[in-house]
């Protein structure tokens, strides 16, 4: 047995109980031993099993809890003395059966995983086996005893001003798991420390990491899983306080805990911000015929939303199978007190919430306008300074984008998206709704007393093609997944520029390039947050797949080849986001007005068309837009916008300023490193026009006659 890791367990001395205590919840480091406590109102019986280790076949100790001793009010609660760190230990809870009528789902022959465990581990995780055999078997995973000390050395959140902030949008595991990314520890938490230097040369201020609460790799359909397919992306969180083990480098129990702490920290010292992708809509459970991992097992009836008419069936408004019962009292202070521990005792930066309308959701389904738990989140004192992003919508239907609820939660901005999308591949009639996503949704926020970050701008994120993609293809091409290509969303608002997919056409090709430039340029320039996807800036393709939620191969890496071949791309995006730093005028606080700046002999904004302040708002024809910003106080340029998606070219007016001359900063249609030139090496513009070619976007920043 030495050969394969798997020990019998100890038949050592058993260790001494006493009765414990119910706060906190989860297992604790106490002085003389562990504290141990779960929730469970309606178990009749709870028991406790120790393990030397993840691999051990057999437990060293079973603890029986007395009900009469061990249990307050509905927590069950035991200390055990002297038990060092490294122990593994699972539950196992007995009580009513009738599922159908009560929703109860217990089943004492489960081995039933903590929930507020900081570290888990999967040896025998079996979840074909566990959901059709339950507890047959060695099959569950086990939490394991940590401690939790770590050395922060100062370190604390840097919560960087929202206005201020560069979003680039990252898969721990995809990131560095390509053999081109070079690193030592590939996929990992460690792997993303070694590529800081990119970021940093990039210039975003944040990252927010895609799904790193431990999730279940083995969640997947039937047909992916045929094909040797896993949960790639980890919308399948089952350990919300437990960094996912699959991205540490040692099975040491809790290493992944401080790995993930140590990537933060390397993070906060290149000055960039964490934001974690939270899954908390719905648990890797999933429905009726899924396994039972933690809280099915200690309180279905509470956690999950039920069809009243039998509670054997799952309500889903997730399309994953379940929905968290979000706004029910221990289930909204179970997500408080998680949300409030990544923060104080992993230091991060604030949170993107996946499908978060679910969370608007009362315990009827109903949408609530002051949901307790989305209200507790936002006048939380320990998340006060944490961003809060909410994905305004859900699989059932429920789309709050511009009325999520709450004043200051952000919101990923799906209509700026859409519309940015549908204006770049030429679509006519838009240039007024689109002048209204460039100036930070105004129509959604202002009338609430929001601001323009509130809004989160993207055009691309890891749902959905890739920048280079949305410009190479018209249709999904999902086959690689196992479902028929009925998958993944079929409206992508995309242009192939004439050819479906690769092409050696040198014409095609380089149309593809000024189109993704445009719409980098045109996130960029736009009040509200942006946010990138990681590789865009180096063009990555994932062969037309809009959804590669299971494809853990170089079809979902980051192939770091491009970033040489594709080197023109990088320094476009390197250099726009650093225009935009140099502009305060692209990161205002306040809504644009069209009212004149103090000092200025411009309004903070000016709106044009094919002619100068005449924007053809209502023209369904139009497709050209242009705008000029005023600088903010003395030190900015001013700047000046003009947007032509036509396909043909614009003999553009350029406004007259008394004493200052334009000079060339951006156009797109022209070849790296004419595309896009830091302020010393920018062009005086000779004559009051431009012109613009098809396809394009070119910026001008003023600057003194001399």
């Amino acid at each position: 047995m030495k050969e394969t890791g798997i020990t019998h367990g100890l038949p050592a001395k058993s260790h001494k109980i006493r009765r414990g205590y119910r706060y906190p919840p989860g297992s604790s480091r106490m002085a003389r031993g562990v504290n141990f406590s779960v929730f469970s109102r309606y178990a009749t019986s709870m028991e406790l099993r120790l393990y030397e280790s993840a691999r051990s076949l057999e437990p060293f100790q079973v603890i029986r809890l007395d009900p009469n001793v061990h249990r307050t009010f509905f927590f069950w609660h035991v200390f055990v003395q002297d038990l060092p760190p490294g122990v593994h230990y699972t539950w196992r809870a007995d009580g009513p059966g009738d599922t159908a009528v009560s929703g109860h789902r217990f089943d004492k022959r489960v081995e039933l995983l903590d929930p507020w465990t900081k570290t888990v581990t999967c040896d025998f995780w079996d979840r074909r086996r566990t959901s059709r055999m339950p507890g047959q078997g060695l099959s569950s995973m086990r939490a394991a005893v940590v401690d939790g000390a770590y050395d922060w050395e100062r370190d604390r959140p840097l919560n960087h001003p929202l206005e201020k902030c560069i979003i680039y949008e990252l898969h721990v595991g995809g990131f560095t798991r390509h053999p081109s990314a070079g690193v030592r520890h590939p996929g990992t938490f460690l792997g993303v420390i070694e590529k800081i230097p990119h970021l940093k040369d990039l210039g975003i201020t944040d990252v927010e990491l895609m799904p790193c609460m431990a999730f279940d790799e083995q969640d997947v359909p039937e047909p992916a899983a045929a094909l040797g397919l896993r949960n790639f992306w980890g919308y399948s969180t089952h350990s919300f306080f437990s960094p996912h083990p699959g991205y540490g480098t040692s099975p040491r129990p809790g290493s992944h805990l401080q790995e993930f702490r140590d990537m933060v920290k390397a993070l906060h010292r290149a000055g960039i911000g964490v934001i974690l992708d939270v899954a908390i809509n719905h648990t890797a459970e999933g429905g009726a015929e899924g396994p039972i991992i933690n809280f099915k097992g200690f309180a279905n009836e509470i956690f999950y939303h039920l069809d009243p008419a039998d509670k054997s069936r799952y309500v889903d408004y997730t399309g994953c199978g379940n929905t968290v019962n979000c706004n029910h009292p221990l289930v909204s202070r179970f997500i408080l007190h998680c949300l409030e521990y990544w923060v104080r005792e992993m230091h991060v930066d604030g949170f993107r919430f996946d499908l978060a309308s679910v969370l608007a959701r009362g315990e009827d389904g109903r949408p609530m306008p002051h949901a307790p738990v989305l209200w507790s989140i936002e006048f939380s004192e320990a998340l006060a300074d944490a961003k809060i992003i909410a994905e305004a919508w859900d699989a059932a239907g429920l789309y709050q984008v511009g009325a999520f609820p709450g004043f200051r939660w952000s919101e990923w901005n799906g209509r700026y998206r859409d519309v940015v999308r549908r204006f770049v591949r030429g679509d006519k009639g838009l240039v007024g709704e689109m002048a209204t996503r460039l100036a930070g949704s105004s129509d959604f926020y202002e009338p609430q007393g929001r601001l323009p970050t509130n809004g989160v701008n993207f055009v691309t994120c890891h749902d959905g093609f890739t920048l280079w993609d949305l410009v190479s293809y018209e249709r999904k091409h999902n086959e690689a997944n196992g479902e028929d290509n009925r998958d993944g969303t079929d409206e992508n608002f995309s242009w192939n520029c004439g050819v479906e997919g690769e092409t050696r056409d040198p014409r095609i090709l380089s149309l593809r390039k000024r189109q993704v430039r445009n719409f980098m340029a045109i996130l960029f320039l736009s009040q509200g947050v942006p946010m990138i996807l990681a590789g865009d800036e180096m063009l990555r393709t994932q062969n037309g797949n809009n959804n590669a939620y299971c494809q853990d191969n170089p079809l979902g890496w980051v192939d770091w080849t491009l970033n040489e071949t594709n080197q023109g791309m990088l320094r476009f995006v390197r250099q726009m986001i650093s225009l935009r730093k140099r502009h305060p005028s692209l990161m205002r606080k306040r809504f644009l007005t069209g009212k004149k700046v103090p000092g200025r002999p411009l309004p903070d904004v000016a709106w044009h068309g094919r002619r100068l302040g005449e924007p053809l708002w209502d023209d369904p024809e139009a497709q050209v837009l242009a705008f000029t910003l005023a600088g903010v106080g003395r030190g900015e340029e001013d700047l000046h916008v003009i947007l032509n998606p036509a396909q043909s070219i614009l003999n553009a007016p350029l406004p007259n300023l008394s004493g200052r001359r334009w000079h060339r900063a951006v156009d797109t249609s022209m070849d790296s490193p004419q595309d896009i030139l830091e302020p010393q090496d920018q062009p005086a513009v000779k004559g009051s026009f431009y012109l613009v070619r098809p396809h394009s976007v070119v910026v001008f920043e003023s600057r003194r006659r001399l």
